[in-house]
């Protein structure tokens, strides 16, 4: 089993080039997938699609939600689409498996007032306050995910130019930074990060208070002190401004094309999700103000 595990990670890695995110949940669906197999004494090899099926059926009876389960089976598809290639299968016993039906919930975007209150609430009294203004600034100017945020290196920004490139899932994008964003690096990379960085040969555009290339839960406590300072109600994470930057780039006249390329989707469906975001957004307005609604 280790043996079929440990292909398969190389596989996620390097032939695929998967996120750290994607690789570390698809192997959790994978590991727990063979600790049910082991305790019913299925060898991993020889598993059959009904043992699929009764598998996510198992999840569904323990109370997951339908798109952990979706999510489960896609795990297993790939998985098993990586044994094919590698010789240790000659089929995939996931693949006639039907997912899950999953309500696609919208996702929750800010308000252009509550961007700009929440992007205020960083003090630029102090070096933390200069370093998070930049962050914030950075990911509303650009759309960009947490993960591609903290894997930012200092190259990666050509501030006279005002644009950033972002490499992810093996691709390269370059997106337009607008004038705030630009000034407020500006001043974190000239006065700021040189009193953070410890070593000269470190890369990180954005480093915590100790020197070091800022970590995902170390953002992520910054997301939610500045969404309780700013005493905005919603529930605010590190994705929402990424929703807000593209539902609000629709709203003022941008093409799905050009979102599809700055947010990095693969599939223009991935982006289509913002267009029924605003069309909900009209209908509701709709309802309010019209006095027959």
């Amino acid at each position: 089993m280790s043996e079929l595990l440990t292909a398969y990670e190389d596989f996620l890695k390097n032939e695929k080039q998967a996120s750290a995110n994607t690789v570390s949940s698809y192997l959790r669906d994978v590991h727990q997938f063979a600790a049910a197999m082991d305790g019913r004494d299925v060898d991993l090899t020889q598993v059959v699609t009904r043992d699929v099926e009764d598998y996510a059926n198992s999840l569904m009876k323990r109370g997951k939600s339908p798109a952990t389960v979706t999510r489960s089976v896609a795990s297993l598809k790939s998985f098993y689409s990586c044994l094919m290639s590698k010789g240790f299968v000659n089929r995939n016993p996931a693949k006639g498996v039907s997912p899950a039906k999953v309500e696609r919930k919208l996702p929750q975007v800010l308000t252009s007032k509550e961007v700009e209150l929440f992007l205020e609430q960083p003090e630029c009294t102090d070096l933390k306050g200069y370093r998070d203004r930049a962050m914030l600034e950075l990911l509303y100017a650009t759309g960009i995910r947490v993960s591609e945020l903290i894997e930012l290196d200092i190259d990666d920004l050509n501030l006279p130019g005002g644009v950033l490139k972002c490499f992810s899932k093996g691709r390269e994008r370059i997106i337009p930074l607008y004038s705030t964003a630009v000034r407020a690096l500006n001043e974190y990379i000239n006065s700021v990060r040189p009193q953070l960085v410890e070593s000269p040969n470190e890369t990180a555009l954005f480093v915590n208070m100790s020197g070091e290339r800022m970590s995902r839960q170390g953002f992520w406590k910054l997301i939610k002190y500045y969404q309780e300072k700013a005493g905005i109600q919603k529930d605010i994470t590190p994705h929402t401004l990424r929703h807000s930057f593209a539902a609000h780039l629709l709203e003022n006249g941008a093409d799905l094309r050009s979102i599809q390329e700055m947010l990095g989707h693969a599939d223009i469906s991935s982006t289509q999700i913002y267009s029924k975001l605003i069309n909900q957004k009209i209908k509701d307005v709709y309802k309010k103000a019209h006095p027959r609604a």
